[in-house]
């Protein structure tokens, strides 16, 4: 096995004997253009840096500095490649797109699950486990995690919309009116650009759990093969709006597991409900050395968590939730 190094993104990837170049970055999770396959396209470009690389179209080793297609090349040792197509977690520049609404449905009392459709889909990159805005006309952008996973052709969204948010019920209005929406995306630092090399942690409070689900669709059309727990906070199990799936990823995917924690349906006291949901993280009784941990929540859950694992040994590099970007502490 190889490691192959992607810059300026920093990224690496693993690459065997026989495996090309372009199919050991997408088995890792790095998003890389293609489209031909065979080197025509030429969209899969990148400089070779440093080591031996094979040609495969006419079986030729390529000299540093030279050119090549990943569709058709092959690692001969460890490499070191420049290929500026390949973005860092949160380093793809939000843009402006026009959506169309395909689907809008009730997945549960206050939670709608949506589906969006941009014209051209290929223009559009983002990484696992990052946000968009929709932008609405004299009304400030709204924020909301995308569900789905790069790969996927629809963009997919969770919104609760409770007849109290009223921000929230104005963005459920136009979406239910049909037609197109503004979108600004992608947003966010706390993603995955490539399958991490240690066991992951996710911790979802309420509708969190769509950014979990982008990582965890994402993570299973890799390689990876590290364990995998998802913690699922909600104040009463009706909250849990997709249990069923998570149960199903459980099922089918040895590595992972899913651990759910409902509140007292009594007590809806939701600070209670966050030491709830760190108490049991911390009972899971992980290595806080060699773990990634990605929360999503409120500033409050994911503050309290953060200070409780890097207390309890967790590296606070380790840590991933974009509260820490939007809502820093002074």
């Amino acid at each position: 096995m190889h490691r192959v190094v992607l810059r300026p993104a920093g990224l690496t990837v693993v690459a065997g004997d026989g495996d090309d170049l372009l199919s050991a970055a997408g088995a890792a999770g790095v998003q890389v253009p293609s489209a031909c396959r065979n080197g025509v396209c030429e969209l899969c470009e990148a400089r070779l840096l440093a080591g031996p690389v094979l040609n495969t179209r006419n079986q030729q080793t390529i000299a540093v500095g030279e050119s090549l297609m990943l569709c058709r090349s092959q690692a001969l040792g460890d490499l070191e490649l420049e290929i500026d197509a390949v973005m860092a977690a949160g380093d793809i520049q939000p843009r402006n797109f026009q959506a169309k609404v395909v689907d809008v449905r009730s997945i549960s009392h206050d939670v709608y699950r949506v589906e969006l459709q941009l014209p051209r889909r290929r223009e559009l990159s983002f990484h696992a486990g990052q946000y968009l805005s929709v932008v609405l006309p004299d009304a400030d952008p709204c924020y909301f995690s995308i569900a789905s996973a790069p790969s996927q052709e629809r963009i997919e969204l969770h919104i609760q919309a409770s007849p109290e948010w009223v921000s929230a019920q104005k963005v459920m209005d136009a979406l239910m009116a049909g037609g197109e929406v503004t979108l600004q995306l992608p947003h966010g630092k706390a993603c995955l650009a490539a399958a991490p090399d240690k066991p992951l942690l996710l911790v979802a409070a309420g509708t969190g759990f769509a950014q979990m689900k982008s990582l965890v669709d994402y993570l299973r059309g890799t390689r990876y093969d590290h364990p995998v727990q998802l913690f699922w906070g909600v104040r009463r199990h009706e909250d849990m709006y997709l249990r069923s799936m998570a149960q199903q990823w459980q099922q089918e995917w040895s590595g992972f597991t899913f651990l759910p924690v409902v509140g007292d349906d009594e007590d809806n006291d939701w600070g209670g409900h966050h030491d709830q949901l760190v108490r049991a993280v911390l009972a899971s009784g992980m290595d806080w050395n060699n773990v990634e941990v990605h929360a999503s929540g409120s500033p409050t859950m994911v503050y309290t968590l953060m200070d409780a694992l890097v207390e309890a040994g967790l590296p606070q590099a380790a840590f991933f939730s974009d509260v820490l970007e939007y809502a820093p502490r002074a």
